[in-house]
């Protein structure tokens, strides 16, 4: 297992570095000079690293099904690159980026000839590429690529720091900090600037501070008055915490009675060991109406493709997550026509557009206005009441599940956490928890 998460470290820099030499060629052809186009110092764009890493640990198994290891790609791209816009905006009042003079934008964050080109690189990598460095990482002695991933491990962190630091305005009083990014700049002006000459500077000249207009600041003043006077107000924690609660119970629900009218058996859906909450339902939810938040009063057939897209994707990435870290399937689709791995199935994908349509135009304004009427203070309290009790219930959940899968493999109890979840979670109440399970 460690061996696993150093390999895809030194991958994670591998296609961080090979994004910031794109991103440098792409900017020298249009600008006709050099300009270092990554968020850090270094050499490096995080977001690159993320999505590829992130593509090859759920989508690699679709490599020899192009069309879809293409479309997962496409996802994958466009969502990092929106997160990560929006995520810049957020923290620091600029933008990394700017698409709204294009027609296929999708915020200013997204632009979709682009994702289009970028996907097309990523399932080119993931086929040609990626073999080539599977091999390369299984020549290199393991203690050679430890000791790689580490040091660069460091310096990005250090980077990151100090990157965050100037944009905030902080002061650091750790001088090593200072030190090191000193270093980095001297090497910088080795390579002929490869690396900007000072970080402020080179924050300010290729993301210029977005002047803001009185009408914006007054409008941001009165949305903090109002965070302060309304619980849950607009589509922050509160409201995503509160959706992911209560999209968790009733998607259990909702599940239970689907499959009494469709088996005819009453059967548990729960993700957790205590109570009927489904986490995928719940993640889902709190998921869709952040993204889709801003286009709820968009057309139905829109919001019905992005969430067809979107959802099938979502329980694709949780199919394959459930199985790696539990070695468990909770669902398998296998025996339903056009599905894809047994993961996901068209019917289904369809029904999470169905979802997305009546979420965002029938059921969240309600719910919303309903979240917004309940007193701070109580609604405060109840949030981090239910989130302490919603952490503690997938930690333990988790742990049985370890446990249950390490008996079906014959593998016996450590110590006395072990024993006491093979006591109180035995098989025959796990198997009345999650009825589908199957173990690999």
């Amino acid at each position: 297992m460690s061996e696993m998460i150093f390999q895809y470290m030194f991958f994670f820099f591998v296609y961080s570095f090979a994004g910031w030499c794109l991103e440098v060629i792409f900017a020298a052809i249009r600008k006709r000079k050099f300009v270092n186009r990554g968020l850090l110092n270094s050499m490096f764009c995080p977001s690159y690293g993320f999505s590829m890493v992130f593509l090859l640990v759920f989508f690699r198994s679709l490599k020899d099904r192009v069309v879809f290891l293409f479309l997962a790609s496409f996802i994958v791209i466009a969502l990092m690159e929106y997160i990560t816009g929006k995520l810049f905006e957020k923290l620091f009042d600029r933008k990394c980026w700017d698409y709204s003079h294009y027609k296929d934008h999708i915020g200013s964050y997204v632009c979709l000839h682009f994702s289009l080109a970028w996907s097309l690189t990523a399932v080119l990598t993931i086929l040609f590429l990626q073999p080539l460095l599977d091999s390369f990482w299984n020549w290199m002695p393991l203690p050679a690529g430890k000791i790689i991933t580490g040091i660069l491990s460091v310096l990005i962190l250090i980077d990151a720091i100090v990157t965050f630091a100037t944009f905030k305005k902080i002061k650091l009083q750790n001088e090593k900090l200072w030190n090191i990014a000193r270093k980095m700049k001297k090497v910088s002006h080795a390579l002929d600037n490869a690396i900007t000459r000072h970080v402020e500077k080179r924050m300010e000249k290729i993301y210029p501070s977005q002047e803001m207009l009185e009408e914006e600041k007054e409008r941001k003043r009165q949305e903090k008055e109002a965070k302060k006077q309304i619980f849950a107000y607009g589509c922050g924690f509160y409201k995503l915490f509160c959706l992911f609660f209560l999209g968790a119970f009733l998607g259990d629900i909702v599940e239970t009675i689907f499959c009494l009218i469709t088996t005819g058996r009453l059967m548990s859906r729960s993700s957790v060991v205590y109570g009927p909450f489904s986490i995928v339902w719940g993640m889902g939810i709190a998921f869709f109406t952040l993204l889709l938040h801003r286009y709820r009063s968009s057309n139905d057939r829109y919001l019905f493709l992005l969430g067809t897209v979107l959802g099938g994707a979502y329980e694709y990435v949780c199919s394959v997550f459930t199985e790696i870290v539990f070695g468990t399937v909770f669902w398998d689709y296998s025996k339903i026509p056009f599905n894809l791995g047994g993961r996901i199935n068209l019917l289904y994908c369809f029904f999470w557009g169905f979802a997305a349509v009546v979420w965002m135009k029938g059921l969240y304004p309600v719910v919303s206005r309903w979240l917004e009427k309940i007193p701070i203070k109580i609604g405060k309290v109840l949030s981090w009441i239910f989130f302490i009790f919603m952490v503690f219930n997938v930690l333990v959940s988790a742990m049985a599940l370890g446990r249950y899968s390490d008996r079906n493999n014959g593998i016996a109890a450590q110590n006395e956490v072990e024993e006491y979840l093979d006591e109180h979670f035995d098989d025959a109440r796990m198997e009345r928890i999650y009825p589908n399970a199957i173990h690999r």
